[in-house]
């Protein structure tokens, strides 16, 4: 690993090219020399974003171009061409609030048990507002993806998982079953109330595509990380509390796992 790549961002882009500029001087702007820039081209088809990253590319940064393999396929190519300790997600429509990531780095550097910093976002597009998103709660994180992709990790943590599992049912929850995959290696994580990054809404995204198959993503991530499961219902069970009330998708995650046979 190049020792002198404290963090890398990586931003993958699909037919994004017009944001694309945004993004990247978003991250230009931290003016850290210890940081890395990646762009993973996963197979653009339009002109305008082929005419940017050739821009990029001009300008000495890392592009990667590959054929279209989803967004799992292109964050793992840019991790995998990194050097960076320290990973930082980025998408190509949204920007680096760089303010808070020497903050962010100090964290990870003075305590080698802390794997995540997560933080705020802030809207921008079609809505506007602080998208909040509070201490760590694994209860919370059980239920949804609360977290969002755009976090400062360590890299052990990508390689622990074996990367974003591209075998989900639908592409944008990818980063779920990284943070819970860090939490059943021991990671703890750190929130800082400040916002990150700026989070592009537009009137139909990936993410607003995905909550259509919200169950299917539940159901697989609940199989996925069984273990996790099994421990939060022992400990509400143990303490009389309404399982229905803390899990709403509980009771068919319990009745796939007992014909898995895991609570036996």
């Amino acid at each position: 690993m190049n020792k002198s790549r404290k963090v890398s961002v990586v931003i993958p882009c699909f037919n994004h090219g017009q944001f694309l500029p945004e993004a990247v001087a978003s991250v230009i702007s931290a003016k850290r020399d210890d940081m890395e820039l990646i762009v993973v081209d996963d197979g653009s088809k339009d002109e305008r974003t082929h005419r940017e990253m050739d821009a990029l590319s001009a300008n000495g940064i890392n592009v990667i171009r590959q054929e279209n393999k989803g967004l799992a396929g292109a964050r793992n190519a840019g991790i995998a061409a990194s050097h960076g300790e320290y990973i930082f997600p980025l998408d190509a429509d949204d920007r680096l609030r760089p303010g808070w990531i020497d903050r962010g780095i100090q964290i990870l550097d003075s305590d080698p048990r802390t794997g995540v910093v997560c933080g705020d976002a802030e809207f921008f597009g079609t809505k506007s507002g602080r998208w909040p998103g509070g201490p760590f709660d694994l209860e919370r994180l059980l239920q949804r993806n609360y977290i969002p992709v755009s976090a400062l990790y360590r890299r052990s943590i990508w390689e622990q998982n074996g990367g974003y599992d591209g075998t989900m049912p639908v592409q944008g929850f990818e980063d779920w079953d990284l943070w819970l995959s860090a939490v059943e290696h021991g990671w703890k994580f750190a929130y800082l109330p400040e916002v990150f990054f700026d989070y592009r809404k537009a009137n139909e995204s990936m993410l607003t595509r995905a909550i259509a198959f919200e169950q299917e993503t539940e159901d697989f991530v609940a199989k996925k990380h069984g273990v996790l499961y099994r421990q939060a219902w022992l400990a509400h069970a143990s303490e009389r509390r309404s399982v229905k009330r803390t899990f709403r998708h509980l009771r068919g995650l319990v009745l796939s796992r007992v014909k898995a046979g895991l609570f036996q």
